[in-house]
């Protein structure tokens, strides 16, 4: 519990993932200011006793530590530098922390442009878990940024996660989140064909997880996936197709920048890909499944 907190946070950005993370850091005692492009979109946090802005401005003008919860690197970009955004009235002292997931290298650019512009610092803190990890505060963070600066606002991240890992300079956390993507992605994939194998087969695919309880096939991704794609349950939406597509784009870019190959990465972006068209960005990841169905 916070029982005292001594800096104002901001947080900017209440969809899926934000919306659970303002509520986790109320429950703990933190005192928040809230700002959505949809303003609308802030009403069930502010009923929960967070207060909410008017404007961009208003928000940075007021917070020490101004976290942000966006959907990709160019809305990330436009609340930062766009008209009346962050840039705009942020000072010297103040910390910016991207809980989104972003290109690592727009990521180093954004922070070196923000501290020449304003003096502010930027942490990179991008998570991973789900909704049901930003609730319950048992996200995974990954951190890069100044030591300092990880430091001073390691109280909110820890509200937020179990597990805060400082992986070095501005930008290693968005490549650290990019590893864990390449992993999501492709297993994700490789799931959906293990089903459609199983299936083929004449075996029970929802035994599965149950089978490989404690084996080294065991993770979270199976645990949790495999049940809904063996019978076909999509909904509620627990991670968005257009989501883990952007993530492997992201991926595939990174590999491009460290001249890395990824073969199995890049067949993985292009079935996403496929199946996106198909599907639509809003549907659901275990939807994959659908590529290997019987016809």
């Amino acid at each position: 519990m916070q029982d005292d907190p001594q800096e104002l946070i901001g947080f900017i950005g209440m969809g899926t993932m934000g919306a659970r993370m303002a509520m986790r850091l109320l429950d703990a005692g933190f005192e928040l200011l809230v700002w959505n492009r949809t303003p609308e979109r802030c009403d069930a946090v502010v009923a929960r006793g967070a207060d909410a802005a008017d404007s961009l401005a208003e928000l940075v003008e007021a917070c020490d530590i101004v976290l942000l919860c966006l959907s990709d690197t160019e809305v990330v970009e436009e609340v930062v530098f766009g008209p009346e955004g962050v840039a705009s009235t942020a000072e010297e002292g103040q910390i910016l922390v991207d809980l989104s997931g972003i290109d690592p290298a727009a990521t180093r650019r954004f922070a070196q442009e923000l501290r020449q512009q304003t003096g502010a610092g930027w942490v990179d803190a991008p998570v991973s878990g789900g909704p049901a990890a930003a609730a319950a505060g048992t996200l995974a963070i990954m951190a890069g940024g100044d030591e300092d600066d990880v430091e001073r606002v390691r109280p909110v991240l820890e509200c937020l996660g179990r597990n805060v890992t400082h992986m070095g300079e501005i930008g290693s956390g968005q490549l650290a989140r990019a590893c864990h993507q390449l992993l999501v992605g492709g297993g994700t994939l490789l799931l959906a064909e293990m089903i459609a194998l199983a299936e083929r087969a004449g075996l029970d695919a929802e035994l599965l997880p149950q089978a490989f309880a404690g084996g080294l096939a065991d993770s979270p991704l199976l645990r949790v996936l495999v049940p809904r794609m063996a019978v076909r349950e999509y909904e509620p939406v627990m991670a968005q197709l257009g989501n883990l597509e952007k993530d492997m784009e992201n991926v595939l870019g990174v590999a491009r920048e460290a001249d890395a190959s990824l073969p199995l990465g890049a067949l993985a972006a292009q079935l996403l890909r496929q199946h996106r068209a198909r599907a639509g960005s809003d549907a659901d990841s275990t939807s994959i499944i659908e590529l290997y169905s019987a016809e």
